[in-house]
């Protein structure tokens, strides 16, 4: 068997390991190496030139059914070469690899103070962190950190699974992708038009990461679509799962209360915010 050559380097362990049984689908040898905090895909040298263009394809949609056959098909035949740890090493060392300090520092602020709920100061830390009961000048110089401070108030342990495992996610990617000052303009941006929007229809007690996350899964779509190149991606199922959501939350027919203008707010600001940036990028 030739040689295998460095192909491409990619930050998500799922894109390098479809894009790697795919060429070995097609009779080219591939594994998947783990080097610092990225993924290598190493192809044999013979059909170095054949697989970059393959890939320049598979980028610009990686969730065509026929990688995803593929992906089914060879089952183990992808692998990333990463000295076996052990499976809790091997946790840690995936989570922090996938999140900077800007994800983790959000992640971890989210836990402390639900956690510190959980231990019987939910009432102070609401008081802390709620949103104005009246949005006047007075408050917000007296408590600026408001505007923000609902998105980190979770309610109940699925409350704060599911935005912090979004958040890790989605908000991983865009800082290991676009840097430490893309997702913080993102968190402030999604956070603070989501809070606004849903004191303006519900008043100030509402919480949690939820309009973020949505402004994540909307600026990582459009992200995606408008610049495939810059390989920040997310499935077409997800967004449909979580746009389906979305809609069960306007039409009442879940057994929880939902944020929903929070939601949708944040949404729509992560696809403009992704739309403004890339206009931007292309004119400089």
């Amino acid at each position: 068997m030739d040689d295998l050559s460095p192909l491409v380097k990619v930050s998500q362990h799922n894109i390098a390991l479809l894009f790697a049984n795919y060429l070995t689908s097609i009779n080219i040898h591939a594994k998947v190496e783990l080097e610092g905090s990225e993924y290598i895909v190493f192809c044999q040298s013979s059909e170095l030139d054949q697989a970059k263009g393959i890939f320049a394809e598979f980028i610009a949609d990686p969730y065509q059914e026929k990688y995803q056959q593929a992906a089914w098909n060879s089952g183990e035949i992808a692998e990333v070469n990463d000295n076996s740890p052990s499976l809790i090493a091997s946790f840690k060392q995936q989570f922090l690899a996938h999140a900077g300090w800007v994800t983790l520092t959000v992640f971890a602020l989210c836990w402390l103070v639900f956690i510190a709920s959980v231990l019987g100061l939910a009432r102070p830390a609401f008081q802390l962190l709620h949103f104005y009961p009246e949005l006047t000048l007075d408050a917000f110089f007296e408590s600026p950190l408001r505007l923000l401070g609902p998105a980190l108030f979770h309610f109940s342990w699925l409350h704060i699974v599911f935005n912090t495992m979004w958040w890790w996610q989605l908000g991983g990617s865009v800082e290991r992708i676009l840097g430490k000052g893309a997702l913080i303009n993102l968190f402030l941006v999604t956070a603070l038009f989501s809070n606004l929007g849903q004191f303006i229809v519900t008043g100030p007690n509402f919480g949690g990461l939820s309009g973020v996350v949505y402004g994540l899964v909307g600026y990582v779509w459009w992200y995606g679509w408008l610049a495939p190149e810059k390989g920040l991606l997310i499935s077409k199922p997800i967004i449909g799962f979580l746009l389906f959501w979305l809609v069960l939350g306007y039409v009442d027919v879940l057994p929880v209360n939902m944020a929903n203008t929070a939601h949708l707010l944040g949404l729509v600001s992560g696809c403009l915010l992704a739309a403004i940036n890339i206009l931007l990028m292309k004119r400089r």
